[in-house]
C-alpha cells in the first residue's frame, strides 16, 4: 500500500513536488490544503489532486492521509511540524527546518516520544550523486581535505511581496539557499574527518548585504572552520546572478561537482569530477538517480518510516540541528534577527504556549536553603555561556527546565546573561516561582563595596527588587570575613536578598564568617558554592576557585549540614566522552585538557561508562547521579548548550547509585561487591 501524502501549501516549491510524489514508487497524492478554499480547489485541479481543503487543520483531520509535505513560510514550520506529529502524520518539511536552532530543539525534544518518521526536505542529500561524493571523500582520493568551496545563487529581482524578501516570516537568502552550502561543507568535513555524519564547524564568520527594508540578507558569504583545519568558504543570494559549481580541494587533487543541488534533470547534471596533480583529464564518477529528484525524497521518507528518521547523508535529525545551529551563527554575524526572535516574538513558548508543569508528577526533587522560602529544585541551572544566546535558545532551554521541574536559576554579574534572565522572567510572569540566584565581586581582589555595587546592577539587570539568594562570587582573604558579613546584613534588612553566602570560599573563611555573624547576633553564610564533581581536577579551571572533592571538605559538609552549590558538577562535559587525547576529529578545549586530563579520571570516565551500559543509561548521568547521591545538602549546577544535553543530565535523576558504585566510581575500591 502507497503512503499518501497530503501537501501543506500551494506555493512554487509545492508545485515541483506535488508531480513527483506521483512520480514516486511508494507514494499517492491524496489531499492539498491552503488558507483559502478557492486556492486549494485550483490547485487540485491542476495537480489531480482528489481532496482539498480551506484549511491546514482540516487536512490533518483527514485519517487517510499518512504524511504531510510541509511548503509553508519558514515561520511557520515549527507550529505545523508540531501539529502534524499530533495529528500522526509523517512530515517531510521544507528547509530550513525551523526558523532557528531554538525552535528545531524544541520540536524534535517534542517529537521525541512520537511515533513519526520526520525529515527536512535538502531533496540532494536524497539523491545517489551525493552518496557517492561521500564515497570518494572517504576515500581519499583527492587525500587530505582542505578547502571547500560552494554556492547556491539565484537573482529573483526586487519582489517585497515575496516570502523571501520578508523578517516576519523568517525569509532571507541565507535561510532560502545559503542553508545548502552550509549543509554541503559540513557533510563532506564529516567525510573527510571519518566521522559517521557530518561534523560541525569550529568557528563561523559571515558577512552579508542586508536589505534597508526588508530587514533580511539578500547576499551573504561565510567561512566555516572544521577540526582539522578544513575550511569551507560558503555563498549564497536571491540577488546575486552566480552559477558556481561545489569544488572541494584537497592535498593532491579536487573533485568538482558541477550541479550539487539538481542532480539528475539529465546526464550531464548527475556526475562528479576528481581532478588528480599530474593528470590531464578528470576522472568522471556518474552518479544518475532511478527516479526524479524529489520523488527520491519521498522514497527516502517512505523507507524510512519505522526509523523515524533518514541516515547520513539524508537529514538525520542532529543533521538538522547542526545545520540550524550554524546558520543562526551566520545571521548573527550580519544582524538580521527575526521578529519571532524578539521578545515580544516569544509571549509563549515554541510550543504555542506559556510554559507550565507537566501533568504527571514531577520528578524533580527539593531541598532546602536556609533563608529561601521556596523549596529549592536540586538539580540547578546554571546560565554562563553560549547556552543563553540568542534569546529564543535562552527562552527554549529555561522553559524546558521550567516544564521538567525545575525553579533554580545560577546567574552572575560576570555572565552577561542577567539582562536575558530579567526578560525571560517578566516574558513569563515566573519571577515568584523561580529560585534566582546571583553572584557578584569576581576579581582578583574583590571588597564589599564592589560586590554590593555590583548587586545593585545585578537586581536592575534582572529587572527585579530582590534575589533568593546572593552569594560572593570570590574571596579577598585580606578582607577580614566580618566586612563582607556587614555589607551582606545591609542588603538583608534592604530586602535586596534573602539569604547569601560565599562561590569558592574555603572551609576556614566560611567558619570565620559565621563566627563574626554569631558574636554580632548578624546573619551568617547559609550556603556554599565550591566546585564538586566526580572527576577530580589538576589546577583550578580559574584562578581562585576551590574545590570540595576531598574527604576532610565533604566531611565538614556532611557534619554542617552546609548546602553545597556544585558548579561545573559534571566537569566540564568530561563524562560526555567527547573529549579523547587521541581523537583528532574533535579537538580538546586546552582548558578542558589542562583541568582534567589525568590517569585517575579516564578511569573514573571508564567506570562510570561500564555502569551506564549496566544501568541503561548515560555516563554523564552516572556522573551526576554519584554528585546526586552523596550524603550532602547537595545541589548540582549544570550548564547544558542544548536541550537534548538538559534532557540527558535531567535523566540523573531516575538513576540508583549504592554506597559501592560510589566508592567505586571514585576509585575508592578496586571492585563492586557483587549484587
Amino acid at each position: 500500500m502507497k503512503l499518501r501524502w497530503g501537501i501543506l501549501g500551494t506555493g512554487m516549491i509545492a508545485r515541483i513536488v506535488a508531480p513527483q510524489i506521483r512520480a514516486s514508487a511508494t507514494g499517492e497524492l491524496l489531499a492539498v490544503a491552503s488558507r483559502r478554499a478557492e486556492t486549494a480547489e485550483q490547485f487540485g485541479a491542476q495537480f489531480a489532486v482528489p481532496r482539498r481543503y480551506g484549511s491546514y487543520a482540516a487536512l490533518l483531520a483527514d485519517r487517510d492521509v499518512d504524511a504531510v509535505y510541509i511548503s509553508l513560510p519558514n515561520s511557520l514550520h515549527a507550529e505545523w511540524i508540531l501539529r502534524c506529529a499530533r495529528a500522526g502524520k509523517h512530515v517531510l518539511c521544507e528547509k530550513p527546518f525551523t526558523s532557528n536552532h531554538a525552535e528545531a530543539m524544541v520540536v524534535l525534544d517534542a517529537l521525541r516520544d512520537s511515533r513519526v518518521c520526520v525529515m527536512e526536505a535538502f531533496m540532494y542529500r536524497c539523491h545517489p550523486q551525493t552518496a557517492r561524493l561521500v564515497e570518494l571523500i572517504r576515500s581519499g582520493v583527492i587525500g587530505e581535505v582542505r578547502l571547500i568551496e560552494s554556492a547556491f545563487c539565484f537573482d529573483f529581482g526586487d519582489q517585497p511581496q515575496n516570502v523571501r524578501a520578508q523578517a516576519a516570516l523568517s525569509g532571507g537568502g541565507i535561510m532560502d539557499v545559503g542553508c545548502y552550502p552550509v549543509s554541503l561543507a559540513r557533510l563532506v568535513a564529516g567525510a573527510a574527518l571519518d566521522l559517521p555524519g557530518p561534523a560541525e564547524p569550529l568557528e563561523v564568520r559571515g558577512s552579508a548585504a542586508v536589505h534597508p527594508a526588508w530587514q533580511v540578507d539578500t547576499r551573504a558569504v561565510a567561512v566555516l572552520k572544521f577540526p582539522g583545519d578544513i575550511l569551507a568558504h560558503v555563498t549564497c543570494g536571491m540577488q546575486l546572478n552566480a552559477s558556481l559549481p561545489t569544488v572541494i580541494h584537497g592535498s593532491k587533487g579536487r573533485i568538482v561537482v558541477p550541479h550539487p543541488w539538481f542532480p539528475g534533470q539529465d546526464e550531464a547534471s548527475s556526475r562528479l569530477e576528481v581532478h588528480l596533480a599530474g593528470r590531464p583529464e578528470p576522472e568522471v564518477h556518474a552518479a544518475p538517480g532511478s527516479a526524479p529528484l524529489y520523488a527520491i525524497e519521498v522514497d527516502t521518507v517512505a523507507r524510512f518510516l519505522a526509523e523515524r528518521q533518514a541516515p547520513p547523508p539524508c537529514m538525520s535529525w542532529a543533521d538538522t540541528l547542526g545545520n540550524m545551529r550554524t546558520l543562526d551563527i551566520w545571521r548573527r554575524w550580519v544582524g538580521v534577527t527575526f521578529p519571532c526572535e524578539q521578545p515580544s516574538g516569544l509571549k509563549h513558548s515554541i510550543l504555542g504556549r506559556r510554559p507550565a508543569r507537566p501533568r504527571r508528577p514531577v520528578v524533580m526533587p527539593t531541598g532546602r536553603i536556609p533563608g529561601v522560602a521556596k523549596p529549592v529544585a536540586r538539580i540547578i541551572l546554571g546560565t554562563m555561556g553560549h547556552a543563553m544566546v540568542p534569546f529564543s535558545k535562552a527562552c527554549a532551554m529555561l522553559d524546558r527546565y521550567f516544564e521538567a521541574g525545575g525553579n533554580a536559576l545560577d546567574t552572575a554579574f560576570l555572565y552577561n546573561t542577567e539582562q536575558i534572565i530579567g526578560d525571560w522572567l517578566k516574558l513569563r510572569g515566573l519571577r515568584r516561582q523561580i529560585v534566582l540566584i546571583a553572584k557578584a565581586g569576581h576579581a582578583p581582589k574583590p571588597t564589599p563595596q564592589m560586590a554590593s555595587d555590583q548587586l545593585l546592577q545585578s537586581l536592575e539587570r534582572l529587572q527585579t527588587d530582590y534575589v533568593d539568594l546572593f552569594l560572593l562570587h570570590r574571596d579577598n582573604p585580606a578582607v577580614p570575613a566580618g566586612e563582607f558579613v556587614d555589607m551582606l546584613n545591609g542588603h538583608l534588612r534592604a530586602g535586596r536578598i534573602r539569604a547569601f553566602g560565599g562561590s569558592n570560599w574555603t572551609i576556614r573563611r566560611l567558619e570565620a564568617a559565621n563566627a563574626y555573624a554569631r558574636r554580632r547576633k548578624l546573619r551568617g553564610f547559609t550556603a556554599s558554592s565550591p566546585q564538586f564533581s566526580l572527576a577530580c581536577w589538576n589546577e583550578p579551571m580559574w584562578t581562585n576557585c576551590v574545590t570540595a572533592v576531598d574527604r576532610a571538605s565533604r566531611r565538614w559538609y556532611a557534619r554542617t549540614g552546609m548546602p553545597l552549590l556544585a558548579w561545573s558538577s559534571q566537569a566540564n562535559g568530561f563524562f560526555s566522552g567527547r573529549y579523547r587525547p587521541d581523537d583528532p576529529a574533535r579537538p580538546v578545549p586546552k582548558d578542558v585538557a589542562r583541568v582534567w586530563f589525568n590517569t585517575g579520571n579516564f578511569t573514573r570516565l571508564q567506570r562510570a561508562e561500564e555502569l551506564a551500559r549496566e544501568k541503561h543509561c548515560t555516563a554523564v548521568q552516572i556522573a551526576l547521579a554519584y554528585v546526586l547521591h552523596q550524603p550532602l545538602n547537595i545541589f548540582p549546577i549544570i550548564g547544558p548548550e542544548t536541550i537534548a544535553e538538559l534532557r540527558d543530565s535531567l535523566g540523573a535523576l531516575t538513576v540508583e547509585l549504592t554506597d559501592s558504585e560510589r566508592a567505586w566510581l571514585n576509585l575508592e575500591r578496586p571492585t563492586i561487591p557483587p549484587r
